[in-house]
């Protein structure tokens, strides 16, 4: 009787035993209540919880990756737009984070919601759309200042889309094609000016040397005659020429009957025939 009653003691300690063990990954930790009161984190390895006497509750310590649902808010100029954004937070501290919040998680995603209206309330859609790391430095700075005593770490807040009205998304694409036509229009201004400019350098340049400007010349009549035109209309400038008419006036003979005076007459007296 003896036997027996020993081999059913021993059995019993040794399902005891085998119904306390806890086995705890590396990346979890265990805080562990005796009878209500806190023991202290466990883990990573195996662990001894006593039914009846202890409660177990398993923190992860990895990086949790939480997705912000489409949140409705205005932005500062008054814009309505649909912002959803990812959170990822890990837990610092195992106790903290079951003493001091019912869920982390639910607590954290309830933070983050909040926030991101407010943070995003504060910006006008340009800076909403073009300045998000401003934005997302905020948001993490903002939530992680709220999630510190709970013994969650926030690393990244990253705002993933921005869904505008359509009429607001056609008033941009108008804005940005007028935006385009304008740099086109400075651009060819630019342009002309600068070739303007050349010319005047060239024409400054051709005009300090004669024999410049006459291979120049040759030269357009050559690039004329490569088109096999059957006319060809070639301007001579008046300072090629001028020489030549020049030398021509001095050489034509004066007509005596000019402006109605005749030789041997005086200044200012007619002929009296």
């Amino acid at each position: 009787m003896m036997v027996w009653m020993l081999l059913g003691a021993v059995v019993l300690v040794l399902l005891v035993l085998g119904s306390s063990v806890r086995i705890l990954k590396e990346y979890e930790r265990g805080v562990a209540f005796r009878v209500g009161r806190l023991r202290g984190p466990l883990g990573p390895g195996v662990c001894l919880v006593f039914p009846g006497l202890d409660k177990l509750v398993r923190v992860d310590l990895r990086v949790v990756t939480l997705t912000i649902p489409p949140q409705e808010v205005i932005t500062r100029d008054n814009v309505p737009a649909r912002v959803n954004a990812v959170v990822m937070f890990r837990v610092t501290d195992p106790e903290r984070s079951v003493m001091a919040v019912e869920n982390h998680a639910v607590a954290t995603s309830q933070i983050a919601q909040t926030t991101l209206r407010s943070v995003v309330g504060r910006a006008d859609l340009d800076t909403l759309l073009a300045h998000r790391a401003d934005l997302n430095d905020d948001l993490t700075s903002s939530i992680a200042a709220q999630t510190e005593p709970w013994g969650v770490e926030v690393a990244v807040v990253e705002l993933k889309d921005v869904e505008i009205p359509e009429a607001m998304q056609r008033a941009m694409a108008r804005e940005a094609e007028a935006e385009r036509e304008r740099r086109a229009k400075v651009i060819s201004a630019r342009g002309e000016l600068e070739a303007s400019a050349q010319l005047r350098d060239a024409a400054i340049t051709l005009s300090e040397s004669p024999a410049s400007l006459q291979l120049r010349y040759l030269q357009t009549l050559l690039e004329l005659g490569a088109d096999q035109n059957s006319t060809v209309v070639f301007p001579i400038p008046i300072d090629i020429i001028s020489p030549f008419l020049n030398a021509m006036r001095q050489q034509a003979p004066v007509d005596p009957g000019v402006n109605g005076y005749a030789p041997g007459t005086q200044t200012g007296q007619k002929d009296p025939r």
